[in-house]
């Protein structure tokens, strides 16, 4: 115990009375972007509403805010909407790792070869530039109807950001840190890994960031041409029962897994990239 007093600093009462404050304000600089979101929210909702009350606009032209959060609520309610939300999170989260995973390989081997970045570039950027609705009916008769070919089609939406960040950040390293780490005796891979690999960090993560929020789209596109669940497939069951509260419903949901899946990333970047916190 005595040893633990020494180890261990004390702290007189003046000083845990000043370090209070301190915390209190470290708390409201980190709840106040909260408050803002849902200060708008607020706001567009209520001008939402007295706009549809003043000018009586008919539900199946324009719905209110009060129908499209009482059908968020049925659904969410009735469980139907979280059986849908898990299974396009599923294909997101899935075919999203799956094209990091390919994004971040590719562009380990296109920044390491000169004359593969020659060949496997122009091929990768043809298949970028190919709308993703045209590709999906093949997928759908390549792979039926199931979650694969989603998962699919998420992976080739998401490999291209991040590939494209991971071989600008590989690329940006500092030439004197590289020729030291090589003066050593360091082989490629541990160039790679700790030279390039920490500098390309930031750029991972920012073209992880896009590429998550594509993401749901290309998740959203896949089961607009042909699924049998998920959040797109009751968009098209709502809109063909011309139930537009249904569908602001399930538009509402996208928006914020979108919002929730992008501030994931944020958070782990600044635990990973602490030196290079933005907020």
């Amino acid at each position: 115990m005595a040893l633990q007093s020494k180890i261990e600093p004390s702290l007189s009462e003046g000083e845990i009375e000043a370090a209070r404050p301190l915390r209190s304000a470290r708390f409201v600089r980190r709840l106040r972007p909260v408050v803002e979101v849902l200060a708008s929210v607020v706001v567009v909702m209520s001008v939402w509403e007295m706009v549809i009350r003043f000018f009586d606009v008919q539900p199946f032209i324009f719905p209110a805010p009060s129908a499209v959060l009482a059908s968020l609520w049925s659904g969410l309610a009735s469980g139907k909407y979280i059986f849908a939300l898990g299974v396009t999170l599923s294909e997101i989260l899935i075919g999203c790792t799956v094209g990091t995973v390919a994004g971040l390989l590719i562009a380990a081997m296109m920044v390491s070869s000169k004359l593969a970045h020659r060949v496997v570039y122009p091929w990768i950027v043809g298949v970028q530039t190919i709308p993703k609705v045209a590709i999906a009916p093949l997928m759908l008769v390549w792979f039926g109807f199931g979650i694969e070919s989603k998962i699919l089609i998420v992976a080739l939406t998401s490999m291209f950001p991040v590939m494209v960040n991971t071989i600008a950040g590989l690329s940006s390293t500092d030439r004197d840190q590289v020729a030291l780490l090589r003066a050593l005796c360091g082989s490629r891979l541990q160039v790679l890994r700790y030279v390039q690999l920490p500098a390309a960090l930031p750029y991972i993560f920012a073209g992880l960031n896009t590429a998550i929020v594509l993401a749901v789209i290309a998740a959203i596109v896949g089961e607009f041409v042909g699924s049998r669940a998920g959040i797109g497939f009751l968009i098209l069951q709502a809109n063909f029962a011309l139930d537009l509260a249904a569908v602001f419903a399930l538009l509402t949901l996208l928006g914020a897994l979108g919002v929730t899946l992008s501030s994931c990333v944020r958070m782990v970047e600044n635990r990973v990239c602490f030196w290079n916190r933005r907020n």
